[in-house]
């Protein structure tokens, strides 16, 4: 009896861990997401391309890439305080003209939750 409850008890500890881990997606899968991406944007090198460079994203505030010619939409975004996080970068990629009325990306965005994740874990390696 002492063993079951025992087991239960560590099974009901790692729950949490093992939803981090979901969470955190797959750079390699995110790479293959990126090519529907990389016709606009580099993440790799910090040159911009018809869309700005996403090089060091995470933690940038939105409309503010050096020499790229941003929306009036998106810098006013980044002047009323949006900074792109794990969060943010979700809900633009889901819906960047629901998130940014008025941005230039024309990308209808990605419907599919994983791919999404995964496309952020891939980010995630050039932004640190």
């Amino acid at each position: 009896m002492r063993y079951r409850v025992l087991l239960a008890g560590l099974c009901v500890a790692m729950l949490p861990a093992f939803g981090v881990n979901a969470q955190e997606g797959d750079a390699t899968a995110g790479e293959t997401v990126f090519k529907k991406c990389a016709i606009c944007h580099s993440a790799d090198t910090d040159k911009n391309k018809v869309g700005p460079s996403l090089n060091r994203i995470l933690g940038r505030k939105a409309g503010t890439h050096p020499s790229f010619s941003y929306s009036p939409a998106m810098k006013k975004a980044g002047e009323g305080g949006l900074v792109w996080d794990e969060a943010t970068l979700r809900d633009y990629l889901h819906d960047p003209k629901g998130k940014i009325k008025g941005t230039k990306m024309v990308f209808v965005g990605l419907k599919d939750d994983s791919e999404i994740t995964n496309l952020i874990a891939y980010l995630k390696q050039f932004s640190q």
